[in-house]
């Protein structure tokens, strides 16, 4: 009797140890672990397979241990000869984990004892999630094999209410993780909501970051819809897994919650170590330079996803501390809009403090407007729709913001071209990242570029939203007549664009300014934009339009412009940053 009951115990655990679905019973305490090992058919052993397998998990094993890779890698072990031996794989760490490379490393010790030669398998854990297949996966969003786990509590209390502050944490985590990292390293969200004074819920919520963006909500609305009316409804926790997505609620705190001058998890996703932009760039290579300025050296870069970048390696003359510049970096990353370049994260090791762009294809304004060869390659059109461009960046930088900042230094090479010629502004916020003290009324540190910088902040260090019309009116009549303001010479003893434009249009010849490869173009609308840019670089500052005013002339044809008064003087031999 004693052998029966012993064999049949053997067998029931041999079918747990091997079986479709396997969970240890601590699974709705804080640290579980689920794997699945599917039902697709299995390897021999010592075939090209398992020695791709083999390859894959030692490279998985690897990439965790190196913290560049922001808590995710995917690969591909492809066979020489037989293809059906190939295998892919990847591993996702939480999204408020930081280091997470014991966790991937005892995930594969327990695939590789528990799902025996399998070509496909997933295991799920608190801080990390890791999966191999026969299959190609990347690109798809799969919602099996899944899991669902809950809290063995039912909520004690109105159950209505309860599921509407659930149902809000749930929505609030959708649109973080949908929306988070552009780069695509990570696409999750945390958050703590309070259901009375001491009762409360915190959330999270994570996506597969190579998942475009429809694929991860329809993913996380599954999965929530699944918590919240079935898998764990009425309950005060639960989860549910999928192999493209996570979703968890619990009544206790799991993730950290920032102290008091901490940086937050928000900051950690937008923080690149430097070994990962000195890669990128070929450590900086001269051949990767695409531009200087003032306030560093600015290179294209490659992440290994292949995801193109421009990198702003900063002058080391800042003044601020870690803290102070990793939250205005912060700040700044949080200004997004069509018509602004993207900030997409920081460096900051050693002695190198770093800014991670979006790339820009076709380079800057400065690049068309001003080289003989190139001026033809912008029609009118194309620079009418530059200037609407850069009227909305700046309004949205002066006004709609949460920041309301000013530029300080609008010139053509910030202003950056995507692949369609949409304008986009570059460089706004650097004033505050490197802290130059710029943002209040009066500066001693003039940091500007000598033709474009209004006279009273040149000449008094005063500055306003005004100082960035004066640079936009100084743009406009630049991109009607390719010519730039510092090199302009109209003859007859005037040697600037301004003073040039604003005899013509007081001698109603104002076309005679216009680029001569826009000849066959004269309109009702040139002629406005030429006013609009002499309106906005007279001397008075209390004189030009606010970019809201300016934004209205655009957007209604039939208002009539006021008269603009001549000019600000230009002063010759002044340069700065």
């Amino acid at each position: 009797m004693c052998s029966l009951i012993h064999s049949k115990f053997f067998s029931i655990l041999l079918f747990y140890t091997l079986g479709f679905l396997i969970f240890s019973p601590t699974q709705t305490a804080s640290t579980f672990t689920h794997f699945n090992c599917t039902s697709k058919p299995k390897f021999t052993p010592k075939s090209t397979y398992q020695t791709n397998l083999k390859k894959l998990f030692s490279t998985l094993s690897s990439k965790a241990s190196n913290n560049t890779n922001h808590g995710f890698y995917n690969t591909t072990v492809r066979g020489t000869t037989n293809t059906r031996a190939t295998v892919s794989g990847l591993f996702m760490c939480s999204g408020y984990i930081d280091n997470c490379a014991e966790c991937v490393r005892k995930s594969i010790r327990t695939l590789k004892t528990k799902c025996g030669f399998n070509k496909e398998a997933i295991i799920w854990s608190d801080e990390c999630m890791v999966r191999y297949s026969n299959r190609f996966f990347f690109n798809t969003m799969e919602e099996k094999p899944s899991w669902c786990m809950q809290s063995t509590e039912d909520y004690h209390g109105p159950l209505e209410s309860f599921n509407e502050i659930l149902r809000s944490l749930m929505e609030d985590l959708l649109t973080q993780a949908s929306e988070t990292d552009p780069l695509g390293y990570k696409k999750f969200g945390v958050k703590k909501v309070t259901i009375s004074e001491d009762k409360h819920l915190f959330g999270f919520a994570q996506c597969i970051p190579n998942m475009n963006k429809n694929n991860c909500t329809t993913c996380l609305r599954d999965a929530m819809t699944h918590l919240q009316t079935s898998c764990a409804r009425g309950k005060i926790g639960g989860r549910v897994l999928y192999p493209s997505c996570i979703v968890r609620y619990d009544p206790y705190q799991f993730f950290p919650l920032p102290r008091d001058g901490e940086i937050t998890t928000e900051m950690n996703s937008l923080q690149f170590g430097l070994s990962t932009i000195q890669e990128a760039t070929n450590k900086f290579s001269d051949d990767n330079k695409i531009g200087e300025g003032g306030f560093g050296t600015v290179y294209k870069g490659m992440l290994p996803n292949g995801h193109e970048i421009a990198v702003k390696r900063l002058k080391r003359n800042s003044r601020q501390g870690a803290i102070e510049f990793k939250n205005e970096v912060l700040l700044i990353a949080k200004l997004q809009h069509r018509n602004l370049v993207r900030l997409l994260g920081f460096c900051m090791e050693r002695t190198e403090k770093i800014l991670i762009y979006e790339f820009v294809h076709n380079k800057s304004l400065d690049y068309y407007l001003f080289n003989p060869k190139n001026q033809k390659k912008l029609t009118w059109a194309e620079r009418y729709k530059i200037i609407r461009g850069i009227v909305r960046g700046i309004l949205y930088l002066h006004e709609d913001s949460h920041l309301n900042l000013i530029h300080c230094d609008l010139k053509p090479s910030n202003i950056l071209l995507d692949s369609i010629m949409n304008a986009k502004i570059s460089d706004f916020g650097l004033a505050r990242i490197v802290a130059i003290d710029q943002m209040q009324g009066n500066t001693s540190i003039i940091s500007g570029t000598y033709g474009y910088m209004s006279p009273e902040y040149a000449m008094l260090g005063q500055f306003s939203v005004k100082t960035d019309v004066f640079s936009f009116g100084v743009i406009v009549l630049e991109i009607v007549s390719g010519k730039r303001n510092v090199d302009f010479h109209g003859g007859d003893l005037i040697d600037d664009l301004l003073s040039y434009a604003w005899k013509k249009w007081r001698d109603n010849k104002a076309f005679e300014l216009l680029d001569p490869s826009l000849k066959h173009s004269f309109s009702e609308e040139i002629r406005r934009c030429i006013q609009i840019g002499l309106l906005c670089v007279q001397g008075n500052p209390d004189q030009r339009p606010s970019m809201a005013t300016i934004a209205l002339y655009f957007n209604c044809d039939s208002l009539d412009l006021p008269s603009p008064q001549e000019p600000a003087f230009f002063m010759h031999g002044i340069k700065h940053g």
